[in-house]
């Protein structure tokens, strides 16, 4: 079974271009330069608290790529940027990234995503991964790889996504064939949101929600909907100063907190019951990321829990929009989307029998995927404080001073994209779906 999708789009224009490199000539290589001191680096014009207050004003930052853009367009490669009491340096070149990595730690400090950090230091919950920085980020993260990254791992709960997958696609076709017109147009973000929480449960706690069905339960829909309500004001929250904020933005910290209680309640239920499965003894399968976790017993059962708590909330929007513009691109470009479904009918037979080989009979798929992530990164910036002195541009940046390079395409966008902590288009772009025999 197939679908083919059309894509009702539009034409944003060339808005996320960058300007061309200088022509690489033949001539003698210039004397070397005076390092300049910190502050000579460019600064982004305006004022930080304004900056702030817009923030608060449009409950987010939804343009930030695009003045990001601007400005290393106006200033160079390099420049500051401070909002409020944060101080950043913003580079955008390979060569600066390469530099930057190069004088990185083992363990390198990412600034944390303060609405999370707030709700964990304010309920008492151990923080995970996504949170956690030095020598406890590398520990928590050595102690995951071999359950969550690696790739005998990868292999465990892939046929679990693979049977969401046939679920969802399943669902899908039912509704494209009770058309009589035998097409359905429609927004496909609830039903991918839908796929990938339930992939994420059953990958993790080896648990189906039940959200594919036709009547999911009110307890699904409510988890759910806090994930959704979650993120949302994460978004509103990440760039207000938490004093500021506790008082411009009450009702949105209110409904955060109500937010992470629900998924907190959600993911303590869910490893109760793991609990009390391993206690009957070793089970004779493979039933999930937790249960490998609990069973390996290499963290502590808080920290497993905080871990697969940020693993949960983390995984369904990274994982939900990527998938959607992949969607809408093959849409758009009908050859490869011809391509693409006759290399997965040639694998078809394969992968039912064995889907773990996925990941190598499908490289087209592989391939689109990836550049669907490129077109449309799903963070800005990748974050970083330098832990020594280090020149970029010729400018000296001392360490302990945060520094951002951008993740940019070369490529012109179709769709507007807004930023909500993570990228994602700012009209929802319909797809129609076409049943193929």
């Amino acid at each position: 079974m197939a679908f083919r999708t059309q894509a009702r789009g539009w034409r944003a224009g060339p808005w996320l271009a960058l300007s061309r490199a200088p022509t690489l000539g033949t001539r003698a290589a210039p004397a070397p330069r005076a390092v300049l001191p910190f502050e000579a680096v460019p600064r982004c014009p305006g004022n930080k608290w304004m900056r702030v207050l817009q923030i608060w004003r449009q409950q987010g930052s939804e343009s930030l790529h695009l003045e990001m853009h601007r400005t290393f367009q106006e200033l160079g490669p390099i420049f500051r940027y401070d909002v409020g009491g944060t101080h950043m340096v913003h580079v955008m070149l390979p060569e600066d990234v390469e530099r930057l990595q190069r004088v990185e730690s083992p363990q390198p400090w990412r600034p944390p995503l303060d609405p999370w950090l707030a709700y964990r230091q304010h309920r008492g919950h151990k923080c995970g991964v996504f949170l956690l920085n030095g020598p406890e980020w590398r520990l928590n993260r050595l102690k995951l790889n071999p359950d969550v990254l690696s790739l005998q791992a990868v292999q465990k709960y892939i046929p679990m996504v693979d049977g969401v997958a046939r679920d969802f696609s399943q669902a899908l076709r039912a509704r494209v064939l009770q058309n009589a017109r035998g097409s359905l147009t429609l927004d496909i973000r609830p039903s991918i949101l839908y796929y990938t929480v339930e992939a994420s449960s059953l990958a993790l706690f080896g648990e189906r929600l039940g959200l594919l069905g036709p009547s999911p339960s009110p307890a699904s829909l409510h988890f759910l909907q806090a994930l959704e309500a979650m993120l949302r004001s994460t978004a509103q929250l990440l760039y207000l100063p938490r004093g500021l904020s506790r008082w411009t933005s009450a009702r949105v910290w209110k409904e955060h907190f109500e937010s992470w209680d629900y998924i907190v309640q959600y993911a303590n239920e869910a490893i109760q019951r793991i609990y009390q499965e391993l206690a009957l003894g070793r089970p004779q399968h493979y039933s999930g990321i937790v249960g490998e976790l609990l069973l390996r017993a290499d963290l502590s059962p808080e920290a497993v829990r905080a871990n697969c708590i940020e693993l949960t909330a983390g995984s369904v929007d990274t994982t939900a929009y990527p998938l959607w513009m992949t969607l809408f691109e093959l849409a758009r470009n009908p050859d490869v989307q011809h391509a693409l479904r006759q290399e997965s009918r040639g694998a078809q037979a394969g992968i039912a029998e064995n889907p773990q080989t996925a990941v190598t009979e499908l490289p087209l798929l592989r391939a689109a995927l990836k550049e669907t992530l490129r077109l449309y990164p799903v963070g800005i910036s990748v974050d970083r404080q330098v832990g020594s002195d280090v020149v970029l541009q010729n400018y000296h940046i001392p360490a302990g001073v945060l520094n951002n390079f951008l993740v940019e395409t070369l490529t012109h966008e179709d769709v507007k994209m807004v930023y909500r902590f993570i990228m994602m288009p700012s009209t929802l772009p319909l797809l129609t779906f076409r049943a193929i025999h």
